[in-house]
């Protein structure tokens, strides 16, 4: 054994080691700075006296034009401990809008009060229904696994999915991120309003995870993803443009017109035409009364598929209109 005065200082006296390690830690406050290095941004640091109020930039964090468009929706979530999961999880990784739709209302009444809930969670939209919670998006994504089903719409892994949300969001889309209920997840009839259905890849063992820890691997895949656009960084894309910029090829008021014709239809729209052309029909006398349900299902999922255009999606609705009124109209009339 070392006799005790032996033993150097800096052994003996803890804090003669801690000491520099806190001078240094005062020395390194610093804000971050960008630097461009070929198609990378670096970050240098610099002394700042006011660097303790300002905020470290994040490059992986979405934008607020991005969080102001990206949904995300619980389908009648049973445990406010996943609901509050959720909240925080969208927190970390700089998520704001939360619609919850068909809440189960006890338990969201208690989610809401908790003490602590954060802000997001109080200021959360509540929808009747899944198709109210995702009306004015253009892309929704459904969350689920493949073990005891067979998809109807096209399936993306997380890393797929990113950079679809990413070019959504380019040409001034809103998006939405869907997860249902932790009993038995979306159902067929929730992932008609999807365009794609995206599986986390898990263990075929234990194929399912608690909606919070579900929530949190992906929106940090999707807020990784839209920042990178899914190729690396080259450059800001437009709607990463400082405010004010113009967007697109000169910004003319009539290319921007056109981009907003050429933009997808809402999912709303694309009920209003699949509920037109039912209506259609069932005047033509195309299925007998017991098929209705399974063609309002299978309209939602190929307008979905097809994706039209808001431009596309008006033409459509003043075709059907003009041969329903066709097939309506009295004998004799013109």
């Amino acid at each position: 054994m070392v006799p005790h005065a032996e033993i150097p200082a800096r052994r003996r006296n803890p804090s003669a080691r801690i000491a520099p390690l806190r001078r240094g830690t005062q020395r390194l406050r610093f804000r971050l700075q960008g630097v461009r290095i070929g198609d990378h941004t670096c970050f240098e640091c610099s002394n700042s006296p006011d660097s303790d109020r300002r905020r470290l930039y994040n490059h992986l964090l979405l934008t607020e034009a991005e969080r102001d468009c990206t949904e995300v929706v619980l389908v009648s979530p049973r445990n406010p401990l996943n609901i509050g999961a959720v909240a925080r999880a969208m927190a970390n990784f700089g998520f704001t809008r939360l619609t919850v739709a068909a809440p189960y209302a006890p338990h969201w009444r208690e989610a809401r009060s908790a003490i602590g809930a954060p802000d997001l969670l109080q200021n959360a939209r509540e929808a009747e229904s899944l198709a109210a919670a995702v009306g004015n998006c253009t892309f929704i994504a459904g969350t689920g696994t493949l073990t005891h089903r067979k998809p109807e719409q096209p399936v993306f892994s997380l890393p797929e999915l990113a950079p679809v949300f990413a070019q959504q969001l380019d040409r001034g889309g809103r998006v939405a991120l869907v997860f249902g209920p932790e009993k038995h997840g979306l159902t067929r009839d929730d992932l008609s309003y999807c365009h794609a259905l995206v599986e986390i890849p898990t263990d075929p063992r234990q194929p399912s995870m608690n909606l919070g820890q579900a929530a949190a691997v992906c929106l940090y895949e999707l807020a990784r993803g839209v920042a990178i656009g899914g190729a690396g960084f080259h450059g800001l894309p437009p709607f990463r443009q400082k405010q004010g910029e113009k967007m697109g090829h000169g910004g003319s008021e009539a290319h921007l017109a056109t981009q907003r014709e050429e933009l997808s239809a809402t999912s709303s729209s694309l009920d209003r035409l699949a509920a037109l052309i039912e209506e259609t029909m069932i005047a033509a006398g195309y299925s007998p009364r017991a098929m209705h349900p399974a063609n309002r299902h299978d309209l939602r999922l190929l307008l979905r598929r097809l994706g039209p255009s808001v431009l596309d999606t008006r033409r459509m609705l003043g075709l059907f209109r003009r041969i329903l009124y066709r097939i309506q109209r009295p004998s004799g009339t013109p």
